[in-house]
């Protein structure tokens, strides 16, 4: 009986997911470059083959890429909607870091999670700029805690509850203009005593120029996706990021 009762309240809960979803933008039609590599520790491919086929299925045209040379091609770059990008660490080049910024800054959408764009290229900056915070550290390693929703208006967390997560607590550099949607409260670790009570945001957006940037410290490794918040959470703003273009479009007409 309360296994039954669970399921009820699974499935009712993934509508209600789905009606926001609906509600906050359609896939449909549009074009995505899904970038992935970098530190296989944070299990890029595995992450990737999780949301392809769910993108698929919402109507979006999805090009892969494990190439950061994918930057560099101004053809692909001036014909996409969203990029989505997990590629921890590694270094974005000239040509690659000014490709990837001058596409988002006339439009095209950015969205990613963890470190696949929260620690990614750490030697450049106006990446980071775009990107609105830096990851720094992870106290304590795997741990449990709690992802509080701060903004219930917002279509991207609208409807969700407070929830927990057994993974990477991630202690960032954060720029105070992003909109906060979902922050983490640190505990004292005895590494770092001096971090409890620090709250963290989690969930943010932001513009950089025409481009709507959305970002998720959330997911680790890809099993931290069987997590309903935290996957839903990560759709929602893959979803809003992608109207970047059709916004910018809108404003100049």
């Amino acid at each position: 009986m309360k296994r039954l009762v669970r399921l009820l309240v699974a499935v009712c809960m993934m509508c209600a997911f789905g009606q926001v979803l609906a509600q906050t933008t359609s896939l449909e039609g549009k074009k995505v470059l899904f970038v992935y590599g970098g530190w296989e520790g944070h299990e890029p491919r595995q992450c990737m083959e999780i949301l392809k086929p769910w993108l698929e299925s919402q109507g979006a045209n999805v090009v892969l890429s494990s190439s950061l040379d994918s930057y560099t091609d101004e053809a692909l770059m001036s014909s996409l909607d969203l990029i989505i990008q997990t590629w921890t660490m590694g270094h974005l080049t000239a040509g690659q870091e000014s490709g990837l910024t001058k596409a988002v800054r006339g439009g095209v959408g950015l969205a990613g999670w963890h470190g696949g764009l929260g620690d990614a290229f750490r030697g450049n900056t106006e990446y980071q700029f775009m990107v609105g915070g830096q990851w720094v550290a992870h106290p304590g390693g795997i741990i449990d805690y709690k992802v509080d929703i701060k903004d219930k208006k917002d279509p991207v967390t609208k409807g969700l509850k407070s929830f927990h997560m057994k993974s990477e607590q991630y202690y960032m550099h954060v720029d105070p203009s992003v909109k906060v949607l979902a922050t983490t409260t640190f505990h004292s670790q005895p590494e770092s005593p001096w971090i409890e009570g620090v709250v963290m945001p989690v969930v943010w957006k932001k513009h950089y120029g025409k481009g709507r940037v959305f970002y998720s410290s959330l997911c680790h490794s890809a099993s931290d996706f069987s997590v309903d918040e935290a996957l839903e959470i990560m759709k929602r703003g893959i979803a809003w990021a992608a109207l970047s273009r059709q916004q910018a479009k809108e404003k100049e007409e």
